[in-house]
């Protein structure tokens, strides 16, 4: 058939222009968004390829379908190279490679090791915690995760910021949690594995380790190892890591602890791997396994550490010039890729500078910041320096980025000046003024001659 012969521009040219399109905005823009980044070209072409085509049910040797010889080894190259990255020893840890995503993967956990209406506690949403680890107002259950399981919180010191442990450590001897989340969403401070297993070990909770935002950190061994304290580690891939979308579950085998009726061994494997599949999913996404795969092979190597030491610096200039010219920077600095700015003390909230950074193409998000109660409504926004660090920026480069933000600030605090005290009348002021108009051109025109500079990996058709 002849439609099967044809590329997507012969094919579809409206969807390959959008395409082109949202390629040409990565391209002229810069991407801060921290959960983000530019993957290689390797990756990319596993994401094409043939693998997409085959259904895999089950696991390697296991599987529900015939004709999976070459996805079984795909599948096992994987899991090997996952353990490899992070060091491990095969006969003590194991790892599930099939997850969608972070959140599925997440879920997975719960299903498999807490169960239905088991307790667990993660950090709070406005605290820097993520969704999936139990998140939930006064009006609503939010994430999937707090309506089928238990969960309580835990918190940041209003003051400093940072993780108030002791606290974490009364509220787990109070709620009695089956397992604890270690795990972030936009917190730019490392974390006390070891303060989590002791808090952990006094309630016989099991801990696991969400390490999605700092995956590539801890390959590169540049950020605390979750896997020396904690039971199951978490993560995507996408992130620091730079692989493709996908997730991946590591789980302790062997001896969890010896008592006096003797030892006491992990049951994780089973439990886990069956909340995958069947328990949640389908076929899993071959194609995304090899993007994995790829992936962690290139995060065995020096050019990778390199990488991820100057995603560090990057943060730490970003957050140093922003503090400079007067923004509240949450914790005072960074440990890792994340920047989070509290704009409350300069007047401003994260929706509205967060549209005006994308009316001069910089990508970030608004973000809750410790203290909020609104979501929707938040007092910050979240810088990452991850994707701009793979196209090469340096410490110098976001100290123009660190400037580029400061304009586009100044500039919603003129907007606000000017118009009424709703969202929306903000973003009518924005795009119907023509002073603003043209200050949004200009600027907008500024940052994507900056933008440009820095190559993008991936095709060059699109």
């Amino acid at each position: 058939m002849e439609i099967l012969k044809k590329s997507l521009c012969e094919n579809d040219p409206e969807l390959f222009n959008i395409i082109k399109n949202e390629k040409l905005r990565q391209r002229r823009g810069l991407e801060l968004i921290a959960s983000e980044n530019f993957t290689s070209l390797s990756v990319l072409q596993t994401l094409g390829s043939c693998l997409h085509n085959k259904y895999s049910e089950g696991y390697p040797g296991q599987r529900y379908y015939g004709g999976n010889e070459y996805i079984d080894e795909v599948e096992r190259l994987c899991q090997q190279r996952a353990l490899e990255t992070y060091g491990l020893d095969s006969d003590k840890w194991g790892v599930n490679v099939q997850p969608y995503s972070g959140s599925p993967a997440n879920l997975a956990v719960y299903t498999g090791i807490v169960e239905p209406h088991g307790r667990i506690m993660g950090l709070d949403l406005p605290d820097g915690g993520h969704l999936t680890h139990g998140y939930f107002t006064e009006k609503k259950k939010i994430s999937a995760t707090s309506m089928f399981f238990e969960s309580m919180p835990y918190k940041v010191n209003p003051e400093t910021g940072l993780i108030d442990y002791d606290q974490l450590s009364t509220l787990v001897n109070l709620f009695k949690p089956k397992l604890i989340i270690a795990g972030i969403s936009c917190y730019p401070r490392d974390l006390d594995y070891k303060r989590f297993r002791e808090i952990a070990d006094q309630n016989n909770s099991y801990l696991m380790a969400d390490m999605a935002h700092v995956s590539g950190l801890v390959a590169a061994k540049l950020a605390p190892n979750p896997f020396e304290y904690c039971d199951i580690v978490t993560t995507t891939t996408h992130k620091t890591l730079r692989g493709p979308r996908a997730g991946m579950i590591f789980y302790r085998k062997g001896v969890r602890k010896v008592t006096k009726a003797g030892e006491e061994k992990y049951d994780l494997e089973s439990k886990i791997n069956q909340a995958v599949f069947p328990g949640l999913q389908g076929g899993p996404h071959n194609h995304a396994i090899a993007g994995v795969a790829t992936a962690l092979k290139q995060a065995q190597s020096s050019e990778f550490k390199e990488y991820q030491q100057q995603v560090k610096l990057n943060a730490k200039s970003l957050a140093k010039e922003l503090a400079a010219k007067g923004y509240s920077i949450v914790t005072g600095g960074t440990d890792n890729h994340i920047v989070w700015v509290n704009l409350r003390p300069v007047k401003l909230d994260g929706s509205r500078v967060e549209r005006v950074l994308e009316e001069i193409s910089i990508a970030c998000n608004k973000n809750t910041i410790p203290g909020d109660t609104k979501p929707l409504n938040p007092g910050g926004i979240r810088l990452g320096t991850p994707a701009l660090t793979t196209r090469g920026l340096k410490e110098d480069d976001f100290k123009k980025v660190a400037e580029f933000i400061h304009q586009g600030c100044q500039l919603a605090l003129d907007v606000n000046s000017r118009s009424g005290p709703m969202l929306k009348d903000f973003k009518n002021k924005l795009t119907e003024d023509p002073e603003f108009q043209q200050r949004l051109k200009d600027l907008r025109k500024e940052v994507e001659s900056f933008a440009e500079q820095f190559p993008l990996p991936g095709f060059d058709e699109y």
